[in-house]
């Protein structure tokens, strides 16, 4: 009779302990996948944003920009950088005379677009040359725009011809 009230006893408190131990029952289940839980989708929308700039702190900031990329240029040319190294340097240079051209009067446009297709020249130059063994007369043809184009396109020289 002992026998049987200990093995009720036992067999009830394994049905308690199964039944009520939650870690029990948490440990035993299967969790969600994470692929099956529900995302939200991210609804990005362009915000553009007015510049605070004025025009002289936007030309400065370009033609700061404009020569030390034509810098980066000129020394990965001395370096023997990689094509696309310079392949870069130039289209940023080229980029940034833009966005100075976009900043001045007319007429200093046109003396302006001059450059430009000189730098377009050097990048067509430099794509061309695949293996690049004509590092010194790239070299050159960037330095003399850079010297032309700080002569000519300084603040200092054009701060009166910005829209």
């Amino acid at each position: 009779m002992t026998r049987r009230i200990i093995f009720i006893a036992v067999f009830i408190f394994y049905l308690v302990s199964l039944s009520g131990c939650e870690a029990f029952v948490r440990k035993f289940t299967r969790k969600p996948k994470k692929d099956q839980l529900q995302r939200e989708e991210m609804v990005l929308e362009p915000e553009e944003y007015k510049s605070t700039m004025t025009k002289d702190q936007e030309y400065r900031q370009a033609f700061l920009y404009w020569k030390s990329w034509q810098d980066e240029l000129i020394n990965a040319l001395e370096k023997d950088a990689n094509y696309k190294k310079l392949i870069v340097s130039t289209e940023q240079a080229i980029e940034n005379a833009e966005q100075m051209r976009s900043l001045l009067i007319p007429e200093k446009q046109k003396k302006l677009d001059n450059y430009l297709s000189r730098l377009r020249g050097l990048k067509s130059l430099i794509t061309s040359d695949t293996y690049i063994t004509n590092y010194a007369r790239h070299k050159s043809i960037a330095e003399r725009i850079k010297m032309d184009m700080l002569r000519d396109f300084a603040y200092n020289k054009v701060k009166d011809s910005l829209r």
